[in-house]
């Protein structure tokens, strides 16, 4: 198992630190983008912990259609974080501005 996970971290990684690069030059570029260190933190955490979730049910779950169905659940909640955590979307002390 852990070899499997150290496989899969060296495939999500570099997308992960790509996704990143887009902040980071939209920063540089736009004063309408202000990402803290934090928050660039808390984006590869939430990238990471998906991409390898994502690999888990792709390597696990030998279905198709519940594959399917545990790929969308994990995106929507990845979606649904990032959007409290960006705007606040329902409110709680997470939420961003």
């Amino acid at each position: 198992m852990l070899y499997f996970l150290l496989n899969m971290m060296i495939r999500i990684l570099p997308l992960v630190g790509i996704l990143l690069l887009i902040p980071l030059i939209a920063m540089q570029l736009t004063s309408e983008v202000n990402w803290s260190f934090f928050d660039f933190i808390i984006m590869g955490t939430l990238l990471t912990s998906t991409g390898l979730l994502i690999g888990i049910v792709l390597i696990k779950v030998k279905y198709y259609k519940y594959r399917e169905v545990f790929i969308v659940i994990i995106t929507m909640i990845f979606l649904l974080i990032w959007a409290e955590l960006a705007v606040g979307l329902f409110g709680t002390p997470f939420a961003g501005d």
